[in-house]
């Protein structure tokens, strides 16, 4: 585009609506429900909400038993805007030493998510908790960046109330947009650390990855928070991202205070990493060799 600028463009338009703007094009991107959620029984303990009955449609493509579909646990929680959350716990492997709080990319659902969560914990060994961001699946209210720091907070909750789960248990999981709500946590509340999965350093570094400075509209600056995060954090990144450039992950290895060695999968994409088998491999490293064990 001849005579571009970001200068130029970030002087005709007031922050706010360009920040809406980028967000909207860049982040969320909620596709058709995948399931629905039934409200099936009270929960023993009266402060807790009632275990849902998760309905997949055919889109969900579920590739197991239906009873292991059974024994995932479905519920809502509300965050503090007020929006209901779909919830789900996958108890994977009994006895793990550890959670994963996971924080999905922005074109799925819990219901197209819940078998790549139940083969992710099986080859791991971990149970995984996750939830729809507010506009996703079954939950309520719009996507949008103050509604996804409010809503892995109102999960993060939901996962240390029900389960017991303390803190230094649980590991927090992003998965492209989702590595700015994870992020954003991690500067707030002490975990056991931080998977960053196709990270992507700010909303406008999307569309140019060599800005230098972040300005206010630019919207997901987790760039200018990771060296707040001072759990271990594993990134990783396709050197062949055709959404999020490599650069991206990079630029936050390079910023984050206690980092492990990241994985760069050589030709890997945005959205094919886990066919990579050093994917699985390097998880199963970092699970068994790098973090405490209790």
């Amino acid at each position: 585009m001849s005579g571009f600028s970001w200068k130029k463009l970030f002087s005709t338009i007031s922050c706010k609506p360009l920040a809406n703007w980028i967000t909207s094009k860049v982040a969320f991107h909620p596709p058709e429900p995948t399931y629905t959620l039934q409200e099936t029984e009270a929960s023993q303990a009266h402060d807790l909400p009632p275990v849902c009955k998760l309905h997949l449609s055919e889109s969900a493509n579920w590739p197991y038993s239906q009873q292991i579909l059974d024994e995932m646990e479905t519920f809502y929680c509300t965050t503090k805007h007020g929006n209901r959350l779909s919830c789900m716990y996958i108890r994977c492997a009994p006895g793990s030493r550890y959670t994963i709080l996971y924080s999905h990319a922005n074109a799925c659902d819990l219901g197209e998510m819940c078998s790549s969560y139940y083969d992710l914990g099986s080859k791991i060994g971990c149970n995984i908790f996750s939830y729809d961001y507010s506009g996703y699946g079954a939950s309520s209210g719009k996507p949008s960046e103050e509604n996804l720091y409010a809503d892995i907070e109102a999960a993060w909750h939901a996962l240390r109330t029900r389960y017991g789960v303390p803190a230094e248990k649980i590991i927090l999981y992003g998965q492209s947009i989702g590595t700015a709500a994870a992020v954003d946590l991690a500067t707030r509340y002490k975990c056991a650390a931080v998977i960053l999965h196709s990270p992507l350093m700010s909303g406008l570094r999307v569309f140019s990855p060599n800005i230098r400075r972040t300005c206010c509209c630019d919207p997901f600056p987790s760039i200018n928070k990771i060296s707040k995060v001072t759990c271990p954090v594993l990134i990783i990144h396709g050197t062949e991202d055709e959404i999020v450039d490599f650069s991206h992950g990079l630029g936050l290895y390079e910023r984050c205070p206690n980092t492990v060695k990241p994985l760069w999968v050589k030709g890997g994409g945005h959205n094919d990493l886990d066919t990579f088998k050093q994917y699985i491999q390097r998880l199963q490293y970092f699970f068994y060799k790098e973090l405490p064990t209790f």
